[in-house]
């Protein structure tokens, strides 16, 4: 059983821009609790009131101090930045939260544990750096071994980096719940293994081991799941990303691929800015890939309609129809048990 945690999640100058998904994520997905967010920018406000979309509530404070007060339990540095540099700010209240005992959750590439000041003070506080990153030290070359786990495998895959495939694979896995399959989120990036309490960052295994990482995952998940969704990770178009992506398209194996897309986007947002090519081209080059170690197909495409109206979201929905000739929607807008049946239908 996880532990259940009570959060301040701290964005100090992040709230509302991209860079804050993992906030975003474990606001929005997390069973535990949020006691407070901790942005000087929005000090005073709530939750709700900045960010009515994520579904939860919590006051907005300037101060850890402040904080304190709602009796957290852990401290989560809520931003996810480019190559993972962390504010130098922050660290003032890093040392705050230890010396009141706090928890602190770190989903950056520098971690925690290499700074003998945080070790040294947790150690005498009684608390607990968690480097969320960290992958275990046990992770093997890819096998091929989970070509013979009976459970069917769904991945999701991104035309570009942040796109939705955390929220795509979470929205999935909770409208195949609903509708009687036992259904496992497999998490492979900072945020989803806050959210579920356990996974391997596969952006942080040596790259030989990126697909061992991947089957490892699919070993060590439930017993009882007969469904494992997995997170997928980057975009075969994004060069800083794609060997990931494809170690993780390997090593998960999957039956079937959800294909996620930003709307209306034609180039990867991050320098150099790569040209995307037509979305029955990104999904004939998944199957094409998938295809050396187990045929998968594409069952559906998930759009991220963020900023459109409903007008807009529907007109988009029908486009990406029309162009692959597969199922489209949008999960955040209530499309996941759509999204669902024609995974569920591709299913062996």
């Amino acid at each position: 059983m996880r532990p259940q945690r009570s959060w301040v999640v701290l964005t100090d100058g992040y709230l509302t821009s991209r860079n804050a998904k993992t906030a975003h994520g474990v606001i929005r997905y997390s069973t535990d609790s949020i006691a407070a967010v901790l942005d000087r920018e929005y000090a005073g406000s709530s939750l709700a009131e900045v960010l009515p979309g994520l579904g939860r509530d919590a006051p907005i404070v300037g101060s850890l101090g402040d904080a304190l007060g709602f009796d957290p339990s852990s401290l989560l540095l809520g931003v996810a930045t480019p190559g993972g540099w962390m504010p130098e700010h922050w660290r003032a209240w890093m040392i705050e939260a230890l010396e009141a005992r706090l928890e602190i959750a770190n989903g950056l590439h520098r971690f925690l544990r290499d700074d003998p000041e945080l070790v040294e003070l947790a150690d005498r506080n009684g608390a607990t750096l968690w480097d969320v990153r960290e992958p275990p030290s046990d992770v093997p070359l890819f096998s091929g071994a989970n070509l013979d786990d009976p459970r069917p495998v769904v991945l999701t895959v991104g035309t570009d980096a942040a796109v939705g495939k955390m929220s795509a694979a979470l929205e999935l896995v909770a409208a195949a719940n609903a509708g009687g399959r036992r259904a496992e989120f497999i998490a492979t990036g900072q945020t989803g293994i806050i959210i579920a309490g356990w996974g391997i960052a596969v952006d942080r295994v040596i790259s030989d081991f990126t697909s061992g990482a991947a089957e490892k995952l699919i070993a060590d998940a439930g017993k009882d799941s007969d469904v494992l969704v997995v997170e997928g990770q980057g975009g075969l178009w994004h060069p800083a990303f794609a060997g990931v992506t494809l170690g993780l398209l390997h090593g998960a194996a999957p039956h079937v691929i959800v294909l996620c897309h930003q709307a209306g986007r034609t180039a990867i947002e991050e320098p150099p800015y790569t040209k995307l090519p037509p979305l029955p081209e990104m999904i004939e080059a998944y199957e094409r890939n998938a295809a050396t170690v187990r045929p998968a197909k594409v069952a559906c495409v998930a759009v991220n309609c963020a900023g459109l109206d409903d007008d807009a979201r529907a007109e988009t929905i029908v486009e990406v129809e029309n162009e692959t000739g597969l199922p489209a929607g949008d999960v955040m807008s209530g499309d996941a048990p759509k999204l669902w049946a024609a995974v569920d239908a591709a299913l062996p």
